[in-house]
């Protein structure tokens, strides 16, 4: 067995992973990034629209953002870490200009800003709408810039725990097969979303919910699961996102009859209003008919060719490929889809755990800076802000800590776990038939519109798949890039994290953000103004509460 050892290891690559593992190695500490792809196949590489940032100079204030941020958020967002972004993020995003990210400009030469949902102006700005993609190549060329070593194409089984802190990480190394042991003082998972517990959803294959179940099984806190955000412009058949950007620069939404029908629902901000409240105003046309084929319409022809091949060019490729349509001539049917969770492993703003040793970031971790609902293009600007204070924190603990044994023993139970999936002989269930399952019984009963009866359904059907999963065998025996494997233990870790949601949204008896129950329609600040803390026991997960901070904003109706 080899025995790898780093101050801080940083599970991922994203935007989160990325930035923690630069502020690490600026703090002196031996960091490596560990990846299950290689960097930039992150799923970061997916994210459209842009990063918010309220500049003082454009008479912008953070205040302003932060209120933008706790009203999105239906109040369950704790404002001391809204705060801290909100206030940070204007210092962030000029760091990332400086580094080398190219954002589109506007007449005068200025960094160029357009207004996304929920906020009255217009702060976020953006790279077309290949935003995440131009953030993730400019922080990778500084990984490259400072050799931090990075383990590419090695894939985390679990998190190393001594005496209830966790020193390491177990992995598996595709190429080989091999599994091995990497110590560290401090472990940082930023690992990204579960979107693949859907199905369909605007995520990538990778996006597993690696880094929850990976905390979960340690025995984290993981908060909040409960609020899964469904993006209001997804394609209709395989998912793929339309940025919300589109109606940043004005887009409209119609129904079969030709009507701009946010009108009804939102008469200030129209399509512009919190992704919750669009989504679910889509999801009632649609229920109630006056959708065309499961979808409601976005219009973009007004906004003329120029505008659209300029600020829009990939969605117009996007639209071409997989709909046939030019976004110039006609409009593009769409409907709500599995987009991004609100929920994650509980951290402080330093990204600290409920573990002594483990820290996240990103969508993986909640801080929680979304609470019920995200906003639009606050999502980048989390995985910066945040990815940089955990990679700090975890560097200042590999200060003051030192060098702790780890038995070698701690490969024999993946080590079994793998021999058990490999040695099996093939039975006529497959890991691709039950993560289908999984994703469309969460689809149809944990989705914009949820009640009891379904979320009852769905809970026992993921503990069904459970009890088949534990019978799986796979049916590659091969050693080298053994897809089939990793497959069959991702597949492990959403099942973990399909349970943690139906169990979550079950507990929470309100309507709140984007959980919202059509058996209990209304929000419920006396009794429900709290945080779900969900904890791992082999019967399932133990819910529990946490208080949410509020320093100046008192929750309110939502309106837009």
């Amino acid at each position: 067995m080899s025995v790898y050892q780093h101050d801080v290891i940083v599970v991922g690559a994203g935007l989160a992973g990325m930035r923690a593992t630069i502020a690490a190695q600026s703090r002196g500490a031996n960091v490596a990034m560990i990846s299950k792809v290689h960097p930039v196949r992150s799923h970061s590489n997916a994210a459209q629209g842009g990063i918010n940032a309220a500049l003082t100079s454009r008479g912008d204030s953070w205040e302003d953002h932060a209120l933008a941020t706790v009203k999105g958020s239906d109040y369950l967002a704790d404002q001391d870490a809204v705060e801290v972004m909100c206030q940070e993020a204007g210092a962030a995003l000029i760091e990332l200009e400086h580094m080398g990210v190219i954002f589109s400009r506007d007449e005068d030469g200025r960094l160029g800003t357009r207004r996304f949902g929920g906020q009255e102006q217009a702060r976020t700005f953006f790279v077309a709408d290949i935003t995440g993609a131009a953030m993730l190549h400019v922080l990778y060329e500084q990984i490259m810039h400072s050799k931090v070593r990075v383990y590419e194409e090695w894939f985390v089984t679990s998190l190393v725990m001594e005496d209830g802190e966790c020193r390491g990480v177990v992995a598996i190394e595709l190429m080989t097969g091999q599994l091995h042991l990497i110590k560290a003082k401090a472990v940082i998972l930023a690992t990204g979303g579960s979107g693949r517990v859907y199905e369909p959803t605007t995520n990538g294959m990778v996006v597993t919910a690696d880094g929850h179940a990976l905390a979960y099984r340690a025995g984290a806190a993981i908060m909040d699961m409960e609020m899964v955000q469904y993006h209001p412009t997804t394609l209709k058949g395989n998912g793929v996102l339309i940025t919300e950007a589109a109606r940043g620069e004005g887009a409209y939404l119609l129904n079969s009859d030709g009507d701009r029908f946010m009108q009804k629902y939102a008469p200030h901000m129209m399509e512009l209003a919190s992704r919750d409240v669009v989504s679910r105003s889509e999801q009632t046309e649609i229920n109630e008919g006056r959708g065309v084929d499961g979808c409601v319409f976005l219009d973009l022809r007004h906004l003329g060719r120029e505008l659209i091949e300029t600020k829009l060019s990939y969605i117009q490729e996007v639209a071409g490929d997989f709909a046939n349509v030019d976004l110039s001539k006609q409009p593009i049917p769409i409907r709500p889809g599995n987009h991004y969770i609100m929920g994650g492993i509980k951290t402080d703003v330093h990204g600290a755990t409920s573990i002594p040793g483990l820290y996240a970031a990103g969508e993986c971790a909640c801080v929680s800076v979304h609470g019920a609902n995200r906003l639009g293009a606050n999502s980048l600007l989390d995985t910066i802000i945040f990815g940089r204070r955990a990679g700090e924190a975890a560097a200042a603990r590999a200060t003051e800590v030192g060098d702790k044994p780890v038995p070698e023993s701690v490969l024999s139970v993946d080590k079994e776990a793998i021999r058990s999936f490999l040695s099996r002989k093939p039975n006529k269930d497959m890991a691709a038939k039950i993560r289908l399952e999984m994703g469309e019984t969460m689809n149809e009963h944990v989705a914009v519109f949820r009640n009891e009866a379904g979320m009852q359904t769905a809970l026992q059907t993921i503990r069904q798949l459970r009890e088949r999963y534990a019978e799986l065998a796979v049916q590659d025996k091969g050693q080298v890039f053994n897809t089939n494997l990793l497959f069959t233990l991702e597949l492990g870790f959403m099942l973990d994290t399909a349970e943690i949601i139906c169990a979550s949204a079950l507990a929470r008896k309100e309507s709140r953000g984007a959980h919202f129950r059509t058996d209990i329609p209304q929000r419920d600040d006396a009794n429900w103004l709290k945080h779900t803390l969900a904890y791992f026991t082999q019967a399932g997960p133990r819910i529990d509460y946490a208080p949410v901070t509020i320093t100046r904003w008192q929750p309110q109706v939502r309106s837009y």
